[in-house]
């Protein structure tokens, strides 16, 4: 598990009322449980950071003094520099219980001149934990010398202070630890690190539960990718959205929009001639090229081919039709492709599985229940459990990355698995679907995976719905999701 993991499993628990007040209150009971186990009452010293990390020291703290420890808290920082209000709280409840009936003592380090030895039995080093980045500064750099320096037994907060959180690697100096104690799942620096530095590992439930992880959440938004203030027109994604026919205007238009609406820079459509004029008309933000009469065939092939050197993604099937030679010309085009892709609606209907599986891992399919029966060959069981292992099965045999869209989204690259319960029964109105395709194919050209941009696109999609039927009931309509769309994004 990698810091952003961590991050937004914190923000999704959050989300379903797991405070994170209460998981570093869990955090910290967590270390004083293994201080309980490996000693009698005796003298500890905790050296905490202004972040999360001290915080869960000032807990462990608490919990010690109440089973007869004598504790010494060494605060590296000034409070006004502590950067959550949990921790912030728990410094306060501390300085409140620092009384004579309490073996307590605090000392504020401003200056690594302030630091001393100890004569402790265990230190914990509750400094930097996750936060650390590159060379230790001081105090930090003289606290870690005098933990290293120390006869005592050593314990590290969620990760050794001066140890790579992502990599393992220590560019200077880190704590060496007899015991790390990590929470929820074991970081990918811990089980990188050398043993010298991370000891002995022990992975602490401190109540996440396992839904947080497998459905999406507001906290998955913090995976999006930051604009660069320097970018201009064209850095951030272009989409290449292939699709509509005679009958079909509207699909292809919301899908385009939507890619806009998921950040893309350019969005553009290529269609058949008889519709692209009523597309131009939808919005003048898209770009239209024509292709030929009433619906796209072989002869289209080689100019969509070209209109997707220039793209990022593309986006193809939605309202394209079922006509034999758009058959043809979509079986041609997905051998040559080589953009990450999102295959969508009548796509999944004429397409031969067997040139996806073939093709690449970079293309998610997004059948609704009977598309995925016409594209796989095997319908869809009732039970989610069993839904998910068919998902999981088929995604893994295509390659790809499929969406199972229900009231349950189910999301899978044949390796991970995502449901995404955002949306609602209004959904059920004609092109929500596209939207969800063009949210995707945006994502995918802003540089996302196309698991990730699978499963942030379901959420975002179904959280633009929810919005939606907040203002009308379930008297709203796709394009009313397109509007919505950016107030998801501000919940990040």
């Amino acid at each position: 598990m990698n810091i952003m993991d961590m991050k937004v499993i914190d923000a999704n628990a959050n989300a379903m009322g797991i405070s994170k007040f209460t998981l570093m209150e869990n955090a910290g009971r967590c270390v004083a449980n293994k201080i309980f186990e490996i000693s009698k009452p005796c003298k500890v010293t905790i050296f905490a950071g202004t972040g999360g990390n001290g915080g869960d020291g000032f807990v462990a703290a608490r919990h010690l003094l109440n089973k007869g420890y004598e504790v010494d808290v060494y605060f590296l920082g000034h409070p006004l520099d502590i950067k959550s209000s949990e921790s912030l709280k728990n410094w306060e409840i501390l300085k409140d219980i620092n009384i004579k009936t309490n073996s307590l003592g605090i000392h504020v380090i401003r200056d690594s001149s302030q630091l001393e030895s100890t004569n402790s039995s265990i230190v914990v080093d509750a400094i930097l934990g996750t936060g650390t980045k590159g060379n230790l500064r001081e105090p930090v750099s003289s606290a870690v010398d005098i933990i290293n320096n120390s006869n005592c037994t050593v314990i590290a907060v969620d990760i050794p202070t001066g140890l790579d959180p992502q990599t393992g690697m220590v560019h200077n100096k880190a704590v060496e630890a007899d015991f790390t104690i990590t929470f929820h799942k074991q970081k990918k620096g811990i089980k990188n690190g050398e043993t010298k530095y991370v000891g002995t590992i022990n992975v602490c439930d401190i109540g996440i539960p396992k839904e947080v992880e497998l459905f999406t959440g507001p906290g998955d938004l913090l995976r999006l990718n930051g604009r660069k203030k320097a970018s201009h027109k064209g850095q951030n994604g272009h989409v290449l959205v292939v699709g509509g026919s005679n009958e079909y205007s509207g699909a292809p238009t919301l899908a385009a929009i939507s890619a806009l609406r998921s950040g893309v820079d350019i969005s553009t459509v290529a269609c058949p001639k008889s519709v692209a004029s009523p597309i131009r008309s939808y919005s003048p933000d898209l770009i239209v090229k024509s292709l030929s009469d009433n619906y796209i065939n072989f002869d289209d092939t080689s100019k969509i081919l070209e209109l997707s050197t220039k793209a990022d993604s593309m986006v193809i099937g939605c309202g394209i039709g079922v006509e034999e030679e758009t058959n043809l010309a979509l079986n041609e085009m997905i051998e040559k492709i080589q953009k990450p892709s999102v295959i969508d609606a009548d796509a999944l209907k004429i397409l031969d599985s067997d040139l996806i599986s073939e093709n690449r891992s970079e293309m998610v399919l997004t059948p609704h229940k009977s598309e995925f029966k016409a594209f796989f060959g095997v319908d869809v069981p009732e039970k989610l459990s069993q839904k998910i292992d068919i998902v999981l099965e088929y995604s893994k045999e295509c390659n790809c990355t499929v969406v199972l869209k229900g009231s349950t989204d189910i999301i899978s690259n044949g390796k991970s698995v995502k449901l995404n319960s955002t949306g609602n029964p209004g959904m059920t109105v004609g092109g929500t679907g596209d939207v969800l395709a063009g949210l995707i194919g945006g994502l995918m050209a802003q540089g996302h995976d196309a698991y990730e941009s699978a499963y942030l696109g379901s959420f975002i999609n179904g959280a633009a719905g929810d919005i939606a039927k907040k203002t009308y009931g379930y008297n709203f309509l796709a394009s009313d999701i397109l509007k919505n769309i950016p107030l998801v994004f501000r919940i990040s």
